[in-house]
């Protein structure tokens, strides 16, 4: 658990996910008779700490758009909570199911979008705003995007997040960055923050039912945020290495993956 919860957290981080994409499939494998409110639960509850672990590791590099992070995080809240109560009522094969169809879905739009140059036009219409960040190794990331759009992404990204138990940064940065225009590099740092909140609150919901208790599963997720917390920092130093398409490729050959085996689960093979 320790060593799968550091895997997780480092590549998580690394594409800004927070490893919930990669850790509920795999937990949906080795707990096959688990109901799948637990295994979110589960997710949630180390997403949670690999995200601020992470977030920690980015406000450090200066990579962290605060002011869109906090808008985001307060949009995702109603549907954190939302997602949170929903999952309970959806059997495992179809949980499974809809897990797959979602994560190949994003792989592919990420595979063949990821190496296309788009000419980046300015941003117009209501709710502009124009955000300039600069990291600690010089760089200055000058972008602009709708606010109303971050706010209305943000809520779905908050509702899937808790549903799927995946943290939502695996929808939330191939977003920000196709249709907000963010930089790759500042998407990832900010939705790790983004992250922090938003699978907290689900969290929170979680343990306020009784789905996470003083029990087995409670004890295993701590086991795996163990791991998943060096790991994020991990993470975030290998990320300022790659370049932005490597980030988008990796992300996108992991998604068609872990989807396509999921896929085939559900549908008994």
């Amino acid at each position: 658990m320790i060593g799968l919860g550091l895997a997780v957290g480092t590549f998580g981080t690394i594409v800004g996910a927070g490893g919930g994409f990669v850790l509920v499939p795999v937990l949906l494998l080795i707990y096959p008779e688990r109901d799948p409110k637990v295994i979110t639960a589960m997710s949630l509850f180390v997403v949670t700490l690999n995200a601020i672990s992470g977030s920690f590791a980015y406000a450090r590099q200066r990579r962290i758009d605060y002011w869109s992070g906090l808008w985001f995080g307060l949009a995702t809240l109603p549907g954190a909570v939302a997602g949170a109560l929903v999952v309970a009522y959806i059997p495992r094969r179809t949980f499974d199911a809809i897990f797959g169809v979602t994560l190949v879905s994003i792989g592919l739009y990420l595979a063949l979008r990821s190496g296309v140059q788009a000419i980046q036009r300015p941003v117009t219409g209501w709710g502009v705003v124009s955000r300039s960040i600069g990291d600690i190794s010089g760089p200055r990331f000058v972008y602009s995007y709708q606010l109303w759009k971050g706010l209305a992404i943000s809520l779905g990204v908050g509702f899937l997040s808790s549903l799927l138990g995946i943290g939502g940064g695996v929808i939330h940065v191939p977003v920000m960055v196709t249709v907000l225009h963010f930089p790759v590099h500042i998407a990832t740092a900010t939705s790790q923050f983004v992250l922090s909140f938003m699978s907290a609150q689900g969290t929170a919901v979680h343990f306020w039912t009784g789905t996470l208790g003083w029990d087995e599963p409670l004890e295993q997720a701590v086991l795996l945020a163990v791991g998943a917390v060096p790991g994020a920092q991990l993470g975030a130093f290998l990320a300022r290495r790659l370049p932005a398409i490597t980030i988008m490729r990796v992300l996108a050959g992991a998604l068609i993956l872990v989807g396509v085996r999921l896929g085939l689960k559900a549908a008994g093979v």
